[in-house]
């Protein structure tokens, strides 16, 4: 639920509890060099802080949005508080904060590695239009492969949600879309591949799909076994 402005000003005033086990010494090692711009005591609180609002972040996505909240608070200038404040929004649905943040780090680091989640975090708004034009940007930059991967699996979503279901497959085929291959990104490429054929209602297309995907998901982040089993029986 969002917060009016009275609310988020108080919880921005008020630090949240830290569990007992956060350690300074838990934030990678990037993290804590750009919190070495801060007053040391300010950097140690800011970066306990962060690294709450990660462990928090799969249990408990609010209790961690407040500890990413007050973090910014703190230290609105340092990039990788925006940027953990970002991902912990995106990861609990709060897509307009999340699209604001991570506005703030491109502008601030004028790098794009996070330009897919900007990208779906327009889509998850209602704009896909905007999360294709910002696939169209990109192109021109030389982006990580696992974020063009993922910028073109969002780019595919964007096209589906725009009843584009065609041109939603065609735009994941390509090198990557190889069952022999295993990258870090192929169970997801494999799964979004699988989601559209089923969506273009190429079911046994999809079914082969999922099962690659299955095969590929080496630490079962997807349920593609179940979605293969599901259309074989419908």
């Amino acid at each position: 639920m969002p917060l009016d402005d009275e609310s988020l000003a108080k919880q921005l005033l008020e630090a949240p509890e830290l569990p007992e086990d956060v350690d300074f010494a838990d934030l990678d090692e990037e993290a804590r060099r750009e919190l070495r711009t801060l007053p040391r005591a300010l950097a140690e609180t800011v970066g306990k802080h962060l690294v709450a609002a990660g462990e928090l972040v799969d249990a408990d996505p609010e209790a961690a949005l407040k500890h990413a909240r007050y973090a910014k608070a703190k230290a609105a200038r340092v990039p990788i508080v925006r940027e953990a404040l970002g991902l912990v929004s995106y990861h609990a649905g709060n897509w307009a904060e999340a699209l604001s943040e991570l506005r703030a780090v491109r502008r601030m680091t004028r790098t794009d590695s996070h330009i897919a989640v900007i990208a779906d975090a327009e889509r998850a708004l209602g704009r896909p239009e905007r999360a294709l034009d910002l696939a169209k940007e990109a192109k021109a930059q030389r982006l990580p492969r696992d974020v063009e991967i993922e910028l073109r699996i969002v780019a595919a979503g964007a096209r589906r949600d725009l009843g584009q279901l065609d041109a939603a497959v065609v735009s994941l085929q390509g090198p990557d879309l190889n069952p022999a291959r295993r990258e870090p990104w192929s169970a997801r490429l494999f799964y979004a591949y699988a989601d559209n054929l089923a969506a273009a209602g190429r079911r046994d297309e999809a079914v082969k799909w999922f099962l690659h995907a299955a095969e590929a998901d080496e630490n079962d982040e997807t349920d593609a076994a179940e979605r293969a089993a599901e259309l074989s029986n419908a």
